[in-house]
């Protein structure tokens, strides 16, 4: 790997994890996009998302619990059924094409995710309780999806609990950085448990997003004004960049 993209990999998981980090995510999605943007090697690609999602999940579970904004209950609702299905589907060995198609459409449906927690969640004065079946069923197939993948599966569930008026944006973000970490450190567990190995420049991406997720969590648990500008330009950023990585993985090789 050449100096100019190390340096290149560095600044963008850095950015990312920034980025996340203060909407109340871990990443995986950005960093499927970066790895796609700068073309890593397909069979590194999930491995160093999970072990990345890892990383700053664990700082964004810390400040946002602490921070107050928790919900064990509806966290244990979907956590029961999501990491038993996130070590099978680390442990699945996908064809690379076919991993490059699935991920692909996660960026893609990622992208449009953001945006709709983004601009049509509300504060909401009366949560709804999560139906327990529902819960367990969806906590499954993210969970699932998210082994497969190299993902945490935060991006598909914090915009479920806000549109569905299970819990407030607040909480929304804590319960799915607690969520993340379970996922990521199960799928990685399921995904080593299959190959084995670890790319080495992996520890490089770490500091970068331990760099990154640090500020960011700590941005984003701390008391803000909803709707600013800056949130605006983050969401609109992470929007272009998970959609070309999409496309660039669905429609070129």
């Amino acid at each position: 790997m050449s100096v100019e993209l190390v340096a290149s990999a560095f600044s963008l998981f850095l950015l990312v994890a920034f980025l996340y980090a203060t909407v109340g995510h871990a990443g995986a999605s950005g960093y499927l996009a970066v790895m796609a943007l700068l073309s890593f090697p397909v069979t590194s690609i999930k491995s160093i998302s999970l072990i990345l999602n890892i990383v700053v999940a664990s700082i964004a579970s810390y400040k946002y619990i602490k921070a107050g904004y928790f919900d064990k209950k509806i966290f244990l609702t979907f956590a029961v059924s999501s990491i038993p299905a996130a070590f099978i589907g680390g442990r699945l060995l996908i064809d690379p094409q076919i991993f490059k198609l699935m991920a692909g459409i996660f960026l893609i449906a990622s992208s449009i995710l953001l945006i709709a927690k983004k601009y049509f969640s509300k504060q909401i004065d009366l949560e709804k309780p999560v139906p327990l079946w529902l819960g367990l069923g969806l906590g499954g197939v993210i969970g699932l999806l998210s082994g497969m993948i190299g993902v945490g599966g935060g991006i598909f569930l914090s915009p479920l609990m806000i549109l569905l008026n299970w819990t407030s944006v607040r909480k929304a973000s804590g319960i799915s950085a607690l969520f993340i970490l379970c996922n990521s450190v199960i799928g990685l567990t399921g995904h080593l448990s299959a190959v084995g190995t670890l790319e080495k420049t992996v520890v490089l991406w770490i500091v970068a997003v331990t760099i990154g997720g640090f500020l960011g969590a700590h941005l984003g648990s701390s008391t803000k004004s909803k709707g600013s500008l800056s949130e605006q330009v983050i969401v609109a950023f992470l929007f272009l960049v998970l959609f070309s990585a999409g496309i660039k993985f669905v429609f070129i090789d």
